[in-house]
């Protein structure tokens, strides 16, 4: 007797159960059908998956344009760094603003393809006993490029003019001196060759509380909030009254402040990314991937007649 036909007899007996068909709408387990898929790859069909999930459809296609944007720009910035490195260029772009403004954002989107060997980001911690004694620039200098570098300063030198008189970190007369002393130190960058770019991401105050709850109830970004930043709210009036006078005092014809209306952190990321390429000269800069001028809505130089900077 075959094999075949003692299957059949057990089939048939009961012995060995008949395999069931697949069903076309059986559940699966996380894998898509090649129907399924080729819904997917309609417009209707991704259409109906995004609002059966509640999906806010525009929100989607802003995010995945902001993307393609930015990986323009990026590319951009690569060119830029291969020149500087090429050239022997010192660059250095400082980013200031308010607690939350999306600084360290920005900054990470300008490095996110950038070669570290000669792109380096700044962020100084709290200064040592002995450099306490030292003269104020003297540790910032040691932290400036070297030739072929572009280095991002989160926060600066400029912690002097507004959050250490602010919190009571300095003296009246150290925060005097140190106004008196900025434009003469950046003059001496400019003559030595750094190119210097000074950003001020501007926020409202409304927008810097939304910023701050999101941090407290995230898990993973609690690791920002410090005590500065609880102070920053109930700060906010004095916070302004320093920094007005920072920018009065520091904003120069060869190192000016660049004010980034930084609400929006997407716009805020891309229109600082061109300026820097429209500021600075690099190879190829006349046939970019995309648009390189910034939008003079988010992106202006210091005005002495602006009344209003925080949004």
């Amino acid at each position: 007797m075959s094999a075949a036909t003692t299957e059949k007899r057990e089939r048939a007996a009961g012995v060995v159960e008949p395999p069931s068909p697949r069903s076309k709408t059986a559940p699966h387990d996380g894998h898509l059908t090649a129907q399924e898929l080729a819904a997917l790859n309609s417009k209707s069909g991704l259409l109906k998956l995004l609002q059966a999930k509640r999906v806010n459809t525009r929100s989607v296609l802003r995010t995945l344009e902001y993307e393609a944007e930015l990986k323009r720009l990026q590319m951009e910035l690569v060119k830029l760094q291969r020149t500087v490195q090429l050239t022997g260029r010192r660059v250095a772009v400082v980013f200031e603003g308010r607690d939350a403004a999306g600084k360290g954002g920005a900054i990470r989107r300008f490095i996110e393809h950038l070669n570290p060997r000669t792109a380096r980001v700044v962020a100084l911690p709290k200064p040592t006993e002995v450099q306490q004694g030292q003269w104020y620039f003297q540790r910032y200098i040691e932290a400036l490029p070297n030739p072929g570098e572009i280095c991002f300063f989160d926060r600066s030198w400029y912690n002097r003019a507004v959050v250490e008189p602010v919190m009571g970190f300095c003296t009246e007369s150290q925060h005097r001196l140190f106004l008196q002393q900025v434009p003469e130190f950046e003059h001496m960058l400019y003559e030595d060759g750094v190119e210097l770019i000074k950003f001020w991401f501007s926020i409202s105050k409304s927008e810097q509380a939304r910023r701050f709850a999101s941090r407290r109830n995230n898990p993973l970004k609690q690791w920002k909030i410090s005590p500065v930043d609880e102070e920053a709210q109930a700060r906010w009036d004095v916070y302004t009254r320093y920094k007005e006078e920072m920018f009065g005092r520091t904003h120069t014809s060869f190192s000016p402040w660049i004010i980034v209306r930084a609400n929006s952190k997407q716009r805020a990321r891309l229109e600082s990314i061109r300026h820097v390429l429209t500021t600075l000269p690099y190879d190829g800069k006349e046939s970019p991937k995309t648009d390189i001028r910034p939008d003079p809505r988010v992106v202006r130089r210091f005005h002495r007649s602006s009344r209003q900077i925080d949004d």
